[in-house]
């Protein structure tokens, strides 16, 4: 396993020397971070410890340097650029040198392997194409392994079933709510997945999934399923991704040095405490970054894996700092949501969470949820039923008051790549 298997003391001085050569280099090539590293040397890193001291990046910062201001190299030596989706104001940039690439491909071969692919493994990859990091990510790593690379994207649900028969795909690629409207529009279409298909493994990653789902994408796609951290300005896919173990997701740590911080204070969490998640990339040369913020709530282990990887385990993704809820005081987070709805037998993966301003000023919370084929044929008496069993689920486990309501079947509009499933009507009223 190479550097994923180096003992803790090897891998602490490895990160060491990679974290001088990082604040020696922005220091000089970054004016952005000339200025917030000023009166520091790398001659003052003598501890991994003395990363609690240096500055934060985040999102902001990557929009007030909009387009390429924190670029640490001339851009004739930029070979590829990738930007987020911009919803809202500017995009954030990131951009890749050859040298990039390389280390692009080389991470994203180990995520792949982590799940037992080899070259004689015909890949699947759902992931959207495009400046979105997620379908080139991993279909850079998949053609340095040398699997069978089948470039689909997203969308066309129907077209993808018909490719995943085939061309006999063994690995799907794709964000777990894709993978479910694959699986529901094989089951409407009587596709036998299990008879038909061959996928044994898939990489599900981009949008935050709990336990209960991965039982849903294993028992309806008959694979094991395997979770995928990545955020476009760190890498892209390839940061981070669980063994056969799936007891956390291993962080390639010889690149991306992890923290985790209390997102209000900005202070280390001791221990295995849950936090904010924090990297510095320690090998990157187009797009560095010191300390960067991604929002994301995990807990770290630094445990040895059973596995044999000694890097660092990420828990799944909690949810984001900044999509937690205050409902009624209340701090509410959509996987907590999600985890409730699916223990409910009945109640099928697709939901959406609504929240709004009542008539008493106080928010009200509601959530639209779909019931499963079997449940829906049981009649109008038995979705009363289950819409009571969810409903007293959820409160028992937010705390608070909400509503549930039960819609038909394909009620909830179908996402093609990351799902919406938060409509916060609040700041409208």
């Amino acid at each position: 396993m190479g550097p994923e298997s180096l003992d803790r003391e090897s891998l602490s001085r490895l990160q060491l020397d990679r974290l001088r050569s990082l604040v020696e280099r922005i220091a000089r090539d970054v004016p952005f971070y000339r200025e917030q590293l000023s009166g520091v040397s790398p001659g003052d890193i003598d501890s991994l410890d003395v990363l609690s001291e240096l500055p934060f990046t985040d999102k902001k910062t990557l929009r007030d340097q909009y387009p390429f201001g924190l670029f640490a190299v001339p851009q004739r030596e930029v070979v590829r650029i990738h930007a987020s989706s911009g919803t809202t104001g500017k995009p954030t940039v990131v951009g890749y040198t050859r040298a990039d690439m390389a280390l692009w491909g080389e991470v994203m071969v180990r995520t792949l392997r982590a799940g037992g692919v080899t070259e004689d493994d015909v890949l699947h990859n759902a992931y959207g194409y495009g400046l979105f990091t997620g379908g080139l990510g991993f279909g850079h790593g998949a053609e340095v392994l040398g699997a069978s690379t089948v470039p689909v994207s997203s969308g066309n649900t129907a077209r993808q079933l018909m490719l995943l028969e085939d061309f006999g795909a063994t690995v799907l690629c794709a964000t777990p709510s894709y993978a479910l409207v694959l699986a529901e529009a094989a089951e409407q279409e009587g596709i036998d997945i299990a008879s038909r298909l061959r996928l044994r493994v898939g990489f599900f990653g981009a949008e935050p999934w709990t336990e209960a789902m991965r039982e849903e994408l294993e028992g309806r796609l008959g694979l094991e399923a395997f979770d995928v951290y990545g955020l476009s300005e760190v890498m892209g896919p390839g940061v981070a991704v669980e063994c056969a173990e799936h007891r956390g997701l291993h962080i390639q740590e010889d690149h991306f040095l992890p923290e985790v911080i209390d997102p209000d204070s900005g202070k280390p969490v001791p221990g295995d405490g849950e936090g904010e998640l924090v990297f510095t990339t320690l090998t990157k040369e187009a797009l560095p970054l010191l300390r960067y913020r991604t929002r994301d709530r995990v807990r770290l282990t630094r445990e040895p894996c059973p596995c044999g990887r000694t890097t660092a385990r990420m828990s799944k993704v909690q949810g984001r700092t900044d999509d937690m809820l205050i409902v009624r005081g209340v701090n509410v987070f959509p996987s907590q949501i999600e985890e409730a709805l699916l223990g409910v037998s009945g109640v099928a993966p697709q939901y959406v969470i609504l929240v709004d301003r009542g008539k008493d000023h106080l928010d009200d919370l509601e959530i639209l949820v779909e019931p499963t084929p079997e449940a829906e044929a049981r009649g109008e008496f038995a979705l009363k039923e289950l819409q009571r069993l969810a409903q007293t689920r959820v409160e028992s486990i937010l705390g608070i008051r909400a509503r549930v309501e039960v819609v038909r079947s394909r009620g909830i509009e179908r996402s093609q790549g990351k799902a919406a499933r938060v409509l916060d009507r609040r700041e409208k009223s």
